[in-house]
């Protein structure tokens, strides 16, 4: 298929050269979606119908045959070979059973090792005298090591993942799901479906994917571009709302006020009080003519604006016009006969232009923001009855600034900027926005998200077990409120596909303190993995723990405190051990990753050594935040997990 492609002549079908480099543009990224991946089969499995769907079901009637996998393939005549998993034919893949077979009379699954075809399994849903059985295949594939970045599960998508990747554009969606129970996946594979079955409308709308951060972008990277689709950006919140550079931190007391989705309204305000009524007429001078119109008017234009609630641009924008239409309405009453054209010349008029600049003045969203945070007599007037007293003293700034370019901004202050660009201008909106992590998030954040899909759906995942940031969310409810979905359905995955069974026995200790009201995550891992907690003297017993599970195969981490990291790297180092980065790819030589427990989040290693328990709830501001930091930890191990410690573990673990 890639071969035909490639040898498209587009000399005789192009009109100009503009056609040509477009078709050009788009032949080369067909090329680029039809990649071969050497170990990536091009079907995983087959599904035997009784009848040819959407046939006629009458006694005789033949069945029919489907080759399921991660692409659309066809023959050089055009016949379809294997099958979109996403395409409607498909679905009984994921979702038939031995009390629905849906028509199905077989469902083959077949193993491979690398890119060759070792095994199949065989399952006769049509037939009542075979038992239902639990895939070994299924199974073996999600217990299978984890070398490098995150990986499709198109192979081993379960009934009610499948359901939630297949719901509609329409509708937005929330997903809690605890540590291993694929939701990053259901998410990922969304996007995929949704450009399946909607890709015209998402070409024009467009889609995003919103991770926490670049290591865990860089580890989700790769799997859209496996199933062929190559036109979804990947971003952070941070991107999102980079309209200055952020340089400097926040202390958690002035993060959680600036996360405040209160602030809205102080911005609103404080944008709209540059906004004043006129007190002096506009005179406008034409030829020998001169149109005048009362201060009185001016101010029932003004008021007519302000009372429509649209943006602050888009209203200065439209106050030049209305002044001119008043002057055009004069003009026909003098018994002349004027045309857009001349009420187009009246707008731009010089005597308009500065009445308009005057009464509705521009604002530079970041100078606004600035002046907030270092103008407490502005602050105080457009937050009162909004932010307390001390409120509005955590979040002044202690230095004044002399321009926004010297202002060492945070990342809430960006938000803030990004809050005040929307009120002068609105955002633009996209088809379709996945926001991955989405506990961590502050209202103001959601908002920011929310905005970059006001006309289209999103689909939200996250664990509120896993918030670990002062301002994290307290309910998807009020999540998505703030994201402007709150209609959204709210899914909750319980089956833990990722986490061995001992492993997450032991962190489900902390959900009575972290998440009392979530439902612990169940394993459905056959195996029960490897874990131990071991009680160490010195930093060369963390080593030779990373050491010993380096003898399996797969990836290993070194979760640790980020203060303790530093440490933990000169002794790897002085132990002649290589070791990555987060975000890194392993290699047959390189698999062992020193991860900071700030960035553990989303990330998954086949084995895992933790380091302190304690000093990771100790790096935190509070001890909840810092139990929800251990939860994350506790959590990123596949296949074994040893938690190394030389001072007490914390007590809600014993």
């Amino acid at each position: 298929m890639r071969e035909d492609v490639q040898s498209l002549d587009i000399r005789d079908v192009t009109a100009n050269w503009v056609n040509a480099q477009i078709l050009e543009r788009q032949i080369g990224d067909r090329i680029k979606a039809l990649a071969d991946l050497s170990h990536t089969p091009l079907f995983f499995g087959r599904l035997d119908y009784l009848h040819a769907p959407g046939a006629d079901r009458a006694e005789g009637a033949e069945g029919e045959r489907f080759y399921i996998g991660r692409r659309h393939v066809h023959d050089q005549d055009g016949d379809p070979m294997v099958i979109d998993w996403r395409a409607p034919v498909s679905q009984p893949f994921y979702r038939a059973s031995k009390k629905d077979p849906m028509d199905v009379g077989l469902r083959r699954r077949f193993g491979y090792t690398g890119g060759d075809l070792t095994a199949y399994e065989d399952e006769h849903l049509s037939d009542p005298a075979e038992a239902a059985t639990t895939s070994k295949l299924l199974q073996r594939e999600i217990e299978r090591p984890r070398v490098g970045p995150m990986r499709d599960i198109v192979a081993t998508i379960q009934p009610e993942q499948d359901e939630i990747v297949r719901s509609g554009l329409s509708g937005s969606v929330c997903v809690q799901g605890g540590p291993g129970t694929g939701k990053t996946a259901v998410g990922l594979h969304r996007v995929a479906y949704l450009l399946y079955a909607h890709r015209e409308r998402l070409a024009r709308t467009g889609t995003l994917v919103i991770g926490p951060n670049r290591s865990f972008l860089h580890y989700i990277e790769q799997v859209l571009p496996a199933l062929g689709e190559l036109a979804v950006r990947q971003a952070t919140v941070d991107d999102l709302v980079a309209q200055v550079e952020v340089r400097g931190a926040d202390e958690a007391p002035a993060a959680v006020v600036k996360g405040d989705a209160r602030m809205a309204e102080v911005l609103r305000r404080a944008l709209y009080s540059h906004v004043t009524l006129p007190t002096e007429p506009v005179v406008v001078v034409r030829g020998s003519r001169r149109w005048r119109v009362p201060a009185s008017e001016l101010e029932g234009l003004v008021r007519e604006l302000l009372a429509r609630d649209i943006r602050y641009g888009a209203a200065r924008d439209a106050l030049p016009q209305r002044v001119a239409h008043a002057v055009l309405v004069q003009m026909e009453r003098a018994g002349e006969a004027p045309d857009d054209r001349v009420q187009d010349a009246v707008a731009r008029n010089s005597a308009v232009k500065a009445a308009v600049k005057a009464v509705w003045p521009p604002v530079d969203p970041a100078k606004l923001v600035l002046r907030l945070l270092t103008d407490p007599e502005f602050l105080a007037e457009h937050a009162e009855g909004i932010l307390t007293g001390d409120e509005q003293k955590t979040i002044l700034w202690a230095k004044p600034v002399r321009s926004v370019k010297s202002a060492r901004w945070s990342a809430a202050d960006a938000v803030l900027i990004d809050e005040a660009t929307d009120l002068v201008e609105r955002t633009h909106s996209l088809g379709h926005v996945v926001l991955d992590e989405a506990q961590d998030l502050s209202p103001m954040q959601y908002r920011a998200v929310g905005r970059r899909c006001s006309t289209g759906s999103a689909t939200v995942l996250g664990d509120l077990a896993q918030g670990t940031t002062p301002w994290a969310t307290r309910s998807w409810e009020e999540a998505l409120a703030h994201l402007g979905k709150a209609d959204a359905v709210i899914e909750e995955l319980t089956a833990g596909f990722r986490v061995p069974t001992d492993v997450i026995t032991y962190a489900s200790r902390l959900l009575p303190h972290i998440a009392p009201g979530l439902t612990p995550v169940a394993s459905v891992r056959e195996n029960p993995g490897f874990f131990e907690v071991r009680a160490v003297s010195e930093d060369a017993d963390v080593i030779a723990a990373c050491e010993e599970l380096l003898d399996n195969e797969g990836s290993t981490g070194l979760i640790a405190a980020d203060a303790r990291v530093p440490v933990l790297a000169g002794a790897l180092t002085a132990a002649g051990i290589a070791f990555l980065a987060p975000g890194e790819e392993t290699t047959r030589e390189t698999r062992l990753t020193l991860v900071p427990a700030s960035l553990a989040k989303g990330l998954e290693y086949d084995y895992v050594v933790l380091d302190e328990p304690s000093a990771v709830v100790d790096a935190e501001p509070d001890e909840r935040t810092g139990l929800r930091r251990l939860y994350v930890a506790l959590t990123r191990a596949v296949s074994g997990l040893v938690v190394t410690h030389a001072t007490g573990l914390p007590p809600q673990l014993t």
